[in-house]
């Protein structure tokens, strides 16, 4: 959009997004391919679309992940806190989640437009969603570490911005704390952290994660795996790989 990188840009989660232009406006949708209407009629995904005054656009459900992103050229003028415009759903900092009715007006955060006006969407999702992990600051504070890549892990309805919860399928499977481990004092955890709780249901931190926590955190996603998990959507299947 030639937008500046810190314009605001609305997230939806599972589509059910709409909007009439009163003006003319140049928006973009990006994320997962999904379906992306303009008075009814198919318009495409990633690709610069406009709408003259009147018209409305829909962005429905991904066929496959959750999130996307919907941009306008100047970029959505919001309230920001600490710099951002993001609503944090775990201290409630930042404006409310939009609502039927809300009327979001256009900054002024343009610059240059940009040399391509369509880039190809992402490739199909994978049956298996494999996450890159590295070795967190508690790895040795579970009994067999290593079950972590074992297991083909489900991501459980239990998930939202601030974590994606992981289903190990059976008790017997699920990573479980050493039986000598003293417990623990809340200690700070990472963007991407992978925290195993004593239930043995890993829990992969994201956006709105919690800064401290009290369970070992035995891994911690790259930032591409963080990006990736942010998409997933319950009954998912998750492999970790070191």
């Amino acid at each position: 959009m030639g937008n500046a990188e810190s314009a605001v840009a609305v997230e939806t989660t599972l589509g059910g997004w709409s909007a009439r232009a009163e003006g003319f406006t140049v928006l973009a949708v990006t994320g997962p391919a999904t379906t992306v209407l303009i008075d009814g009629r198919g318009a495409g995904s990633h690709a610069v679309l406009g709408l003259r005054p009147g018209q409305v656009i829909e962005v429905l459900a991904p066929p496959r992940g959750l999130r996307n992103y919907i941009a306008v050229r100047g970029g959505f003028a919001a309230p920001r806190t600490l710099g951002s415009a993001s609503t944090d759903t775990l201290s409630g900092l930042g404006p409310p989640p939009l609502r039927a009715g809300d009327l979001l007006a256009v900054a002024s955060e343009a610059g240059g437009w940009p040399v391509q006006t369509f880039v190809p969407g992402p490739p199909p999702a994978p049956a298996v969603y494999e996450l890159q992990v590295r070795r967190g600051p508690r790895f040795d504070d579970l009994a067999d570490p290593r079950v972590l890549t074992r297991v083909r892990w489900t991501v459980n309805p239990a998930s939202n911005r601030i974590g994606v919860r992981l289903d190990a399928g059976g008790s017997d499977t699920a990573p479980r704390h050493r039986p000598d481990l003293p417990e623990q004092s809340s200690e700070g955890v990472p963007l991407g952290a992978v925290q195993v709780p004593p239930s043995g249901q890993p829990v992969l931190f994201l956006a709105d994660h919690p800064v401290t926590g009290g369970y070992p955190v035995a891994a911690v996603l790259t930032s591409q795996a963080v990006d990736r998990a942010a998409q997933l959507v319950p009954g998912d299947t998750v492999r970790l790989r070191f």
